[in-house]
């Protein structure tokens, strides 16, 4: 699975800053999502320069959201997001913002560093959506964000320290948390005890949307999702781009009533034809909208010792 540029974001076309554009030139400040991408070999001084006249030429009181790409975020380490945080006091209409919106040719997803948002958060309590690429040196150490509504983290390999700083916050406004937990080989590991609160519900009484994503423990999670008292809340639910097997939806299915779901989706998988059809009969008539494309053939590596830790062959859909 390959990671893109965004081209809407917030509900928003995206407008690439140019920055050497006339103001006249440039749309209202609240009719796009600004994204800023120098490309690879862009200079300190080339970003200063790009920074400078955007602040210059546009109406920061009137920004509701921004994209930050290369070389604010690459290979070589994150913090772009200070650059928003230094102009707090102007950005005040600001409500949007993305992280590390590179692409593969840029840098693969599990290079891209990121820093401690803990800082950026506290700049603004306003913030609504907050998307998030990359997972190096990621940090959430946050008590809480009365704002935020919707959180997605992009990661082949998401810190299992920064995933259970998530779950534990508390963050009573949100809506939607998707988490790509990814390999830990690249960084990842999170275990369900590190998201023991998310599961339980606790702080994030008006989440409606919840994705643990990406995991080559999916088979636990989908286990501890049948009993998870989070599940009754949920509108939709994502088990998606990890190694969910016939165990873990066996686990899933005969645990809490997942009847209430408008949706479910465990896309990237390797269920049987059985345990799919299986899954169709038993919610697709009740009104849960199932997804299940994207199986993928388990094959057997057991004689293989660099496999040795996958011996069904089983992958998640995004590592480096």
């Amino acid at each position: 699975m390959s990671v893109r540029h965004v081209e809407q974001f917030y509900g928003l076309p995206v407008r690439t800053f140019p920055p050497y554009a006339h103001p006249e030139e440039l749309p209202d400040p609240d009719a796009v999502a600004w994204r800023f991408q120098c490309g690879p070999y862009a200079t300190d001084e080339d970003v200063e320069v790009c920074w400078r006249r955007f602040t210059e030429s546009v109406e920061l009181e009137k920004v509701r959201a921004v994209i930050l790409g290369q070389p604010w975020y690459d290979a070589d380490g994150g913090g772009g997001e200070r650059f928003l945080t230094e102009l707090a006091y102007r950005l005040t209409a600001l409500e949007a913002v993305f992280l590390g919106d590179l692409e593969e040719d840029e840098a693969m997803v599990s290079w891209i560093g990121q820093s401690d948002l803990g800082p950026f958060l506290a700049a603004f309590p306003g913030l609504r959506e907050l998307h998030v690429r990359g997972g190096q040196g990621l940090a959430f150490p946050v008590t809480g964000h009365e704002g935020l509504r919707v959180l997605r983290v992009e990661s082949g390999g998401l810190p299992p320290e920064a995933a259970e700083q998530i779950a534990a916050a508390e963050l009573p406004a949100l809506e939607r948390l998707e988490l790509w937990l990814g390999d830990e080989d690249y960084g990842g590991g999170t275990t369900v005890a590190q998201l023991a609160p998310l599961l339980a519900g606790t702080g994030k009484q008006n989440l409606r949307h919840l994705g643990v994503q990406n995991s080559p423990l999916q088979d636990e999670f989908a286990a501890a999702f049948a009993t998870a008292p989070v599940v009754e809340r949920l509108a939709s639910l994502s088990l998606s781009m990890g190694t969910l097997s016939d165990t873990g939806a066996e686990a899933l299915l005969g645990g809490r009533p997942l009847t209430h779901l408008k949706e479910l989706d465990l896309s990237h998988h390797f269920l049987s034809h059985a345990m799919m059809l299986r899954i169709w009969t038993q919610l697709e008539p009740t009104g849960v909208r199932v997804n299940l494309i994207g199986r993928q053939e388990a094959e057997d590596y057991s004689d293989v010792d660099y496999m040795a830790d996958d011996a069904d062959g089983r992958y998640i859909a995004v590592a480096e």
